[in-house]
């Protein structure tokens, strides 16, 4: 029987997060972007008197999303809504690329590890009050963290499904995003194209009948049960690891890359029994050049990636 500690973030109310989380999606940040901003934070803590505090998995509990576009009347698309900051010097929008952004409303679930001394002095006053700093001065997904509730330390019994179920319901109402990698590769393995397999998940059929009234009934479905979306989750090298011209790090080898989609899932938190369905961690797989957020519970091939 083991113990598993978790660090709650509750209520991350984020301004103007980048929501164009690849070339491809539109919406919510990307994982990439989440892991991100833990790695950081778990920095910042170590060089705080905390050597051994690791965090070393993440989990994604969405409350809210404002995605920051607008449709006039008659209008068939959204357009996003941007700054165009600073004007020129004639007072004119200068040309720029437009920034997908959103307002947040986030929890994670962070399982952190650590040697016995960092985990007595983490249950401590001094570790919130540093941790409550360093959190006002971080951006989260590119955009700025105005408010967050309380942190709280939370002990789970590994073996114990309540202990889990109670922390996800303290966290409604919420969906906790999960990894769909499986649907793209049964679909992949019947001879699917990935962008095929990722465009029949996420499209939404519209059909029609006509009862013996001579009503049109129109029915809508999609072809997998669930709130099923295209999400970013890491990137995948296409170019040698090795200096670049006008790097900012001279000391770090470079490589450019391009993003990995997939498919994930929104689950209302309540219905999360296991943690590691929920949890998110790194995985780097340098033979096949993959730099990859996955799920905790995510075995290998990399297959259903594009």
């Amino acid at each position: 029987m083991s113990t598993r500690r978790l660090l709650v973030l509750p209520h991350l109310k984020v301004h103007n997060a980048n929501a164009l989380s690849s070339p491809f999606t539109i919406g919510f940040p990307a994982m990439t972007a989440w892991l991100g901003f833990v790695h950081a934070l778990e920095r910042k803590l170590k060089a705080s008197d905390y050597p051994t505090l690791r965090l070393v998995a993440t989990g994604v509990i969405s409350h809210r999303c404002d995605l920051q576009t607008y449709q006039g009347p008659g209008d068939y698309v959204h357009s996003i809504v941007g700054t165009a900051n600073p004007l020129d010097r004639d007072g004119q929008r200068s040309a720029f690329i437009e920034e997908a952004r959103c307002h947040l409303d986030v929890s994670l679930l962070i399982e952190y590890r650590a040697d016995d001394d960092d985990l007595e002095r983490v249950e401590k006053t001094a570790f919130f009050e540093r941790l409550n700093q360093l959190l006002s001065r971080m951006k989260v997904a590119g955009g700025d963290l105005l408010d967050f509730d309380f942190p709280e330390l939370k002990a789970l019994d590994d073996s114990e499904a309540k202990e889990v179920q109670k922390v996800m319901r303290s966290l409604m109402p919420g969906f906790a995003l999960l990894e769909r990698r499986e649907l793209m590769q049964e679909a992949m393995k019947q001879g699917t194209d990935a962008l095929d397999a990722l465009l029949e998940h996420v499209t939404v059929h519209h059909q029609c009948e006509q009862d013996e009234n001579g009503d049109v009934i129109w029915h809508s479905h999609r072809k997998t049960h669930g709130w099923i979306v295209p999400i970013a989750t890491g990137f995948q090298g296409i170019s040698p690891v090795g200096p670049a011209k006008n790097q900012r790090d001279a000391d770090t080898p470079h490589r450019f890359a391009e993003s990995v989609v997939t498919l994930g899932e929104f689950k209302m938190a309540h219905r999360i029994e296991d943690l590691d369905e929920a949890l998110w961690e790194y995985n780097a797989d340098l033979p096949n050049d993959l730099y990859l957020c996955q799920q905790v519970q995510t075995e290998t091939p990399h297959s259903g990636l594009f």
